[in-house]
């Protein structure tokens, strides 16, 4: 695939970020260990890719305060929040200095040793597989190698720059 060739003019950041706005997704801590620390942030930038195997992607911005940990992580986890999580969701989103995020939440260890968060509303532990750069983030593939699922099945949502909870129902 080569490079596209830009016959129109392309939106502004503020149009675009607007537009963005509107897409509603949920809210996850990705995590993982470097050097015996511990690291994440809040994405929203979370997306399955294939079953078969079980992949998934996350994009992490290149200028993050964490970007390093990850740029050099073969493990990472997707811990999707719960509604009555939006503190872990600010604290993770780069306000609050990289060593401070774990004191907020239950934090446990996967099977690959790094953070996953014991009440998430599910978490799926990751191996990298591939990482592409695209503008300003980096596309992380990861295969997942462990799924834990909680069993009130609760997902915090964010839509319009404001936090919405969502639950599934027992049909």
């Amino acid at each position: 695939m080569g490079m596209v060739d830009h016959r129109f003019d392309i939106v502004d950041k503020a149009a675009f970020r607007s537009g963005m706005s509107r897409l509603g997704s949920a809210v996850s801590i990705v995590t993982t260990r470097s050097g015996g620390e511990r690291y994440g942030f809040t994405a929203s930038a979370v997306c399955s890719v294939s079953d078969t195997p079980a992949t998934l992607l996350v994009c992490i911005n290149r200028a993050s305060s964490c970007f390093h940990a990850f740029e050099s992580a073969r493990h990472f986890c997707v811990n999707t929040l719960m509604p009555g999580q939006e503190d872990i969701s600010d604290a993770f989103g780069g306000k609050t200095p990289v060593r401070d995020r774990f004191a907020l939440g239950e934090w446990g260890e996967g099977l690959t040793g790094i953070p996953v968060l014991a009440n998430a509303s599910v978490s799926f532990e990751c191996e990298l597989t591939n990482a592409v750069d695209e503008a300003t983030h980096r596309i992380v593939f990861g295969r997942i190698i462990d799924i834990r699922e909680n069993e009130e099945r609760a997902t915090l949502l964010y839509c319009m720059r404001r936090y919405l909870g969502a639950w599934a129902r027992n049909l």
